[in-house]
């Protein structure tokens, strides 16, 4: 990759040629992996089941040889992406799914697809499972008088672009899925627009590997549903249009190629962020990204720009090494509620230098944010990332690409940080990303016995707390989401506390002495502590108190420390483990 290209993406953006760059290396990859696949059933013709291998390369050289554009980007969707990329999983040994054939045979109907997008003739059996027969990046046939969720093989012929299916129950079925519209035997894959002369981006409710694991069965949108992501999805294009620049934070919204809307299940409660706010993706399937719907445009737009960096951060990983790491879970991410590991910290902070510079781009923007959220949150996200650097910067094992890469994206934060904001947006930014860092270190760790049975010694001696000490991830540590309501509140820009405030009000109102009162009040409880009001008690206490504030940054060891003594004697261990027997 040429060096002015790579440092483009190193510093969260990426020019067109960038981003191309990007795709073909994700076109070579995609290929090598078709090679692997069809060596695998050269060596074993069994694979396929009840399909017919020896139809399946020739359909798709022909098609190819006749239409190479429009097959070569058929192969590049994300559904063939994921499927492609499952199958090889499942024929390693490492994934599950459905009988081993069906999930093979799909070649066979990336085969038929490719054939249709040519205007070739063939002669395929193709899996159908129970009523539905899936084309991908097309659409699904829905079969008739077939129930139930059994894998079966069906009989298709493609000529001219026209698809007949022949079924067991009732004549065939003939469709054009290149321009055939919705009705009750085909259900194309939606498509949003994304402005004149440009491609469409698919909202795909069908295809069996949309998902980031198994396959899963189709989940049409009701026309409302479909109605509001138009909606939402045209107000994100128009926001995104507006941005100034091509660097970090922006992003042409036809670089997108799907989006697949998700929708909160039963035990989504273990989800490790809100589940409204959910989206996730792979790099197997480029520039497709698996979303919950969000409230509006501005939303949705954030959320475009956040997965697209996850799939350039993905596509430039197929193409260099950036770190080796052995993936232990304890690394603070201040946009997770639990522990990560490294790889999946250099994710996030990519994937949130792109959100930084879309919020700075928001800045001023008041038709996009009415209620000027953007300073705020620019002022927020640039804390938290560059600590996640600095993080990757000193406790990672960084390939030269990977050290690169995190120095780029350093002095890409670096810069925003110099920039100039009001203050007090610079205060609550600042208070809110604090907040959160200590009450993720008393849900997530917890102090080593041997420090804690130092610390107790010393405290009862007298003598100077010993510095550091072990730190261990907890073994219960509730990974479940948990509600910042702290955050909620420093986000407002003018904030008073009502006539009978919580405690975080009192805290984000300005009055800590008020909230270290509330605070202990609900601490007085018997059981556990809880540490959303053990980390307000401490933020009150260090407002309260400036030179304790070093107890925020290993919180674990207060905690330690206190369990099981009365919150009223907290202030004088506080002080203590701050400053030393000397302070008082």
């Amino acid at each position: 990759m040429p060096g002015p290209l790579f440092d483009e993406i190193a510093a969260g953006g990426g020019s067109p040629e960038a981003v191309a760059f990007l795709v073909r290396g994700e076109r070579t990859r995609r290929l090598l992996l078709l090679r692997e696949l069809f060596d695998l059933f050269d060596a074993d013709p069994r694979i396929l089941g009840p399909l017919d291998a020896r139809t399946v390369w020739p359909t798709l050289e022909a098609a190819a040889d006749r239409a190479p554009e429009p097959v070569e980007t058929l192969l590049l969707t994300p559904q063939v992406g994921s499927w492609l990329a499952h199958t090889l999983r499942r024929l390693h040994g490492t994934a599950s799914g459905p009988p081993l054939w069906a999930d093979a045979g799909q070649i066979a109907a990336v085969a038929a697809a490719a054939a249709v997008h040519a205007g070739t003739d063939a002669e395929l059996l193709l899996p159908a499972r129970g009523g539905t027969l899936g084309l991908p990046a097309l659409g699904m046939v829905r079969l008739p008088g077939t129930d139930g969720g059994d894998y079966h093989p069906v009989g298709v012929t493609v000529s001219g672009g026209t698809l007949t299916v022949r079924t067991d129950h009732g004549p065939d079925i003939v469709v054009r899925p290149l321009t055939e519209r919705e009705s009750p035997h085909w259900l194309p894959v939606h498509r949003l627009e994304t402005g004149p002369g440009t491609r469409t981006v698919q909202l795909d409710d069908l295809d069996p590997y949309r998902d980031l694991d198994e396959p899963i069965a189709p989940g049409r949108l009701g026309p409302d549903e479909l109605r509001c992501w138009q909606r939402l999805f045209a107000d994100a294009v128009a926001i995104l249009g507006r941005g100034g620049t091509v660097g970090a934070g922006g992003l042409r919204p036809e670089e997108i190629s799907r989006i697949v809307p998700w929708h909160a299940e039963d035990g989504d409660a273990d989800l490790p962020i809100p589940a409204e706010g959910l989206s996730a993706s792979t790099g197997d399937a480029f520039a497709s990204m698996v979303i919950a719907r969000p409230p509006d445009g501005l939303a949705l737009a954030e959320t475009l720009v956040h997965e697209f960096q996850h799939s350039k951060l993905g596509a430039l990983l197929h193409l260099f090494p950036l770190l080796d790491d052995d993936r232990a879970e304890r690394h603070y991410a201040p946009w997770r509620a639990d522990p990560r590991h490294l790889p999946g910290l250099l994710h996030g902070a990519y994937a949130f230098v792109g959100v930084t510079g879309f919020w700075r781009e928001r800045i001023g923007d008041t038709g996009a944010d009415p209620d000027g959220r953007a300073p705020y949150l620019f002022a927020m996200r640039r804390l938290q990332t560059r600590m996640v650097l600095r993080t990757l910067a000193t406790e990672a094992r960084l390939t030269g690409p990977g050290r690169r890469l995190v120095t780029r994206l350093s002095e890409t934060v670096d810069g925003w940080l110099r920039e100039p904001l009001d203050p007090a947006t610079v205060a609550r930014a600042r208070a809110s990303a604090v907040s959160h860092r200590v009450e993720w270190r008393l849900r997530n760790l917890r102090c080593g016995e041997d420090d804690r049975g130092t610390l107790l010694k010393a405290l009862r001696s007298g003598a100077a707390p010993a510095p550091g000490g072990q730190v261990l991830v907890a073994t219960d540590p509730g990974r479940g989401h948990w509600q910042d309501g702290r955050a909620r509140l420093y986000r407002l820009r003018e904030f008073e506390a009502g006539p009978s405030p919580s405690a975080d009000e009192l805290l984000v109102a300005g009055d800590p002495e008020a909230a270290r009162a509330a605070y202990t009040a609900q601490l007085r409880v018997p059981g556990p502590l809880d540490p959303h009001a053990l980390s307000g008690w401490l933020l009150a206490h260090t407002a309260l108190r400036p030179h304790d504030r070093r107890l925020l940054a290993r919180p674990e060891r207060f905690a330690a420390l206190v369990e099981g003594t009365p919150p009223d004697d907290w202030t004088r261990t506080a002080r203590w483990l701050a400053g030393g027997p000397d302070v008082h």
